[in-house]
Formats: C-alpha cells, sequence, structure tokens
C-alpha cells in the first residue's frame, strides 16, 4: 500500500504494550478500541491485528494488491477511485485502486484495517507506533507521503456492514481513590457541571475546562504513583485531565474518578472544543457494560464468518 498524499496524522496502532510500565513504556495503542475491535471483527482478523489509526485531515492511498478493508471509527467521507464508500463495510479493493479518505465527518479517530493486516514487526510484544520514542509500527513514526506500507496475504471477501456504536456526550466513570478528598461541592460539580475538552488535548491526556475549578477538602500531599488510561487527575487549578492512550506511566495528581473501559473510545471520538458531561455507575455497572461491548464485538465477528 502506497501513501500518494497525507495530511492527517496517521500510525500504525493495535491494543498496545502491556507489561512494560514498570520499566517506563508506556502502554499506547488505539484511542477507540472498541471501534478497532469491531474493524478487525468485520474483515475477519485476530481482533488485536494492527490497523492504520488516522486522526482528522486527509490520506490517500493506492493498493499494491487485491485485499478487503473496512473503515471503522470516525465517519470518514471516503472514496475508492472517487466512488463513495461507507464506514463499517468490509470493501474488496483491487491492485491499483485509490483509496481516499476526505476528512472526518464525526469523530476524531478512524481505522483502517486490511484483511490479513499490515506487514509490520512487533517490538515488546506490541505493533504500535511510539513515535516519542521512535520505535513500533512504521519506522517509529507517523505515515508520509510515499511510504509504502507491506500488507500480509490477504484475499477477497463478500461485502457487508455492521452498525457503529451511537456516539454520546455522557461519559460514564467511576469513583477513585481520592474521591473523597474533594469537597461535597466538588463532587456534585464533577457530575453536574459541563466540561469542554481544550485544543491543548492530545493522544496522552484529554484536557477539560469548566466554569468552576474542583477543591480539595484540605492540601494533599502525595507521592508520584502508578496510573493509566482513563484515571482523570486533578491538578492544582482544578481542571480535570483524563489520561489517554499515550499516558505517562507515573503521576502525582489527586484523581477524582476514572473512565470505565466501554466509554474511553466514546471520549476518545468526542473532538477538541466540544462538551461532555460524567456520569457516575458502580464498578458493577461498569463491568456490565464492558461485558456489553465484549457481546457488540462478538456479534460482528460471528456474523462477519458467516457471511
Amino acid at each position: 500500500m502506497k501513501v500518494l498524499a497525507c495530511n492527517a496524522l496517521a500510525s500504525i496502532q493495535d491494543l498496545g504494550r502491556f507489561g512494560y510500565r514498570s520499566t517506563g513504556v508506556q502502554r499506547g495503542g488505539v484511542m477507540d478500541r472498541w471501534a478497532f475491535a469491531a474493524g478487525n471483527a468485520l474483515i475477519k482478523n485476530a481482533l488485536n491485528e494492527p490497523a492504520l489509526e488516522i486522526t482528522l485531515g486527509g490520506l490517500t492511498l493506492k493498493f499494491t494488491k487485491d485485499t478487503a478493508f473496512c473503515i471503522t471509527g470516525a465517519l470518514y467521507e471516503a472514496s475508492l477511485d472517487d466512488k463513495r464508500i461507507p464506514c463499517y463495510w468490509r470493501i474488496n479493493a483491487k491492485a491499483g485502486q485509490i483509496l481516499k479518505l476526505v476528512r472526518p465527518l464525526k469523530g476524531m479517530y478512524s481505522y483502517l484495517c486490511v484483511h490479513g493486516g499490515f506487514a509490520v514487526e512487533p517490538i515488546l510484544n506490541s505493533s504500535s507506533t511510539n513515535d516519542k520514542a521512535g520505535f513500533g509500527g512504521f519506522k517509529g513514526r507517523f505515515i508520509q507521503e510515499n511510504d509504502v506500507i507491506k500488507l500480509n496475504t490477504s484475499s477477497q471477501l463478500s461485502n457487508i456492514g455492521v452498525a457503529a456504536l451511537p456516539d454520546t456526550r455522557i461519559i460514564r466513570v467511576v469513583k477513585n481513590s481520592e474521591y473523597d478528598s474533594f469537597t461535597s461541592a466538588s463532587q456534585k460539580l464533577f457530575f453536574k457541571q459541563r466540561w469542554k475538552i481544550e485544543t491543548s488535548s492530545n493522544r496522552m491526556g484529554y484536557r477539560f475546562k469548566g466554569e468552576q475549578a474542583l477543591e480539595l477538602n484540605a492540601p494533599l500531599q502525595m507521592s508520584s504513583h502508578g496510573v493509566d488510561i482513563g484515571m482523570i487527575q486533578v491538578p492544582p487549578q482544578g481542571q480535570p485531565i483524563v489520561l489517554m492512550a499515550d499516558a505517562q506511566t507515573t503521576g502525582g495528581y489527586p484523581k477524582i474518578a476514572s473512565v470505565i473501559d466501554a466509554d474511553i473510545g466514546l471520549l476518545a471520538q468526542i473532538r477538541y472544543g466540544k462538551e461532555c458531561q460524567f456520569d457516575l455507575l458502580t464498578i458493577k455497572d461498569a463491568l456490565v457494560q464492558r461485558q456489553n461491548r465484549q457481546r457488540y464485538i462478538a456479534r460482528i465477528k460471528e456474523y462477519a464468518h458467516e457471511n
């Protein structure tokens, strides 16, 4: 697959690196794990097969071999040889055909999955791109014009489609370890107030701005400790930060809550400058929601293998 033009941030990603945080290696991986898994399930790949994650902007690719592919996540205006194609559909491409992704009509992160996957070597048990450290994915960096990304053995498949998860501005969370360290007024405010995603946000963290800042009951001295994706830290200025896929391995700010596993991808798809609200769940309910997501992927996988 040859890159003819690229003005988007695009990189090879999978679910990330697990088991290396104690050595300072961040998890990384896709921002929307459920859209990523849906694409791989639809295209008959292993659920962790590396895909091309595309963030906003345009991308034009030329297929160098016959293959089946699909686009999930952000809903892109896309075409194959100038013929419009839908997202969340399994489509066959012939060698020489041109795939053009113009812009996302909704959402932030899109996933191009190809049957058989991309031929990239895993490092530390993952093919995700760590662009800051310069390893993983395709040459340890974002995709550029004239790059040629090799594909594994692939084949043509029937054309079928599935439904995307509905988008939402209500992001569900569970309490985190320092929840009770915040004033009762701040606890209520956290859920009542609408929070705007700042343009300074990135794959490391989504920064939020609310009309009123959150406050602690008393100054809190905390040692640096392990943190992970979904945790919501509150720095001294009282404006929350949700840790995302490229989050650092340690932090020292109090954590008021954590985004549930089922909703972290939905949060990732909300564009900078837009607002959302948080809704409190119990841990039991959070586990039920994750099971619902797993059933969604299982249904796609079953349907894809039957057709």
